[in-house]
């Protein structure tokens, strides 16, 4: 386009084929973290000067997907950028599309690495409404976790926000976050 900003697909197509080298070598893989300060990044042999590191915050709302694009042809997260020209930009981690809430968004793929790494990332806080009232055994169990498809699914912590008579507010605390973690981890108990 007119400022050397092209779309997500368009950039991936460029990568995949081999367009862009990274130091000098070819790099093919979308995904992968670049220092964009330190590294000298060509496409089609032109330097491509990086767009100053973009940081957002998005209160997502339920009913869209955290993808760019969705094969079934659901809404997506993105349309809330329409018509921001903000360029390439991706989320930092990821809410299933029946969730809402924080949802950070950046063009700095080794800040976002640093921020989903369980080692150098924050802990993760969520507020979930479940059915029924749990035991304080029952949340001890939550923590200590299960193994669920070859995965352990534990919480960092737990500890009940509100009660009423046939439901409760939790506040669970991951220290890393799986695929549907916290619906599987539920369904469990």
């Amino acid at each position: 386009s007119k400022r050397g900003i092209c779309s997500r697909t368009e950039a991936e197509r460029r990568i995949r084929a081999g367009r862009v080298t990274v130091d000098g070598r070819v790099v093919r893989d979308p995904e992968h973290p670049v220092d964009a300060a330190a590294a000298r990044i060509e496409v089609d042999g032109v330097d491509a000067t990086a767009p100053a590191p973009l940081y957002l915050v998005l209160n997502k709302p339920r009913g869209l997907v955290t993808t760019a694009s969705d094969e079934r042809g659901r809404d997506t997260v993105y349309r809330c950028f329409d018509g921001a020209g903000l360029g390439w930009i991706a989320p930092v981690g990821r809410l299933d599309q029946a969730s809402e809430g924080l949802l950070l968004f950046t063009n700095d793929p080794a800040w976002a690495a640093t921020i989903t790494d369980p080692g150098t990332g924050p802990d993760k806080t969520y507020h979930v409404q479940i059915d029924g009232c749990p035991a304080p055994a029952q949340l001890e169990a939550m923590v200590r976790g299960f193994r669920c498809d070859r995965e352990h699914l534990s919480l960092g912590s737990v500890r009940i926000l509100r009660e009423g008579g046939r439901n409760a507010w939790v506040e669970l605390v991951l220290h890393e976050g799986r695929n549907r973690h916290i619906r599987r981890l539920m369904a469990a108990f």
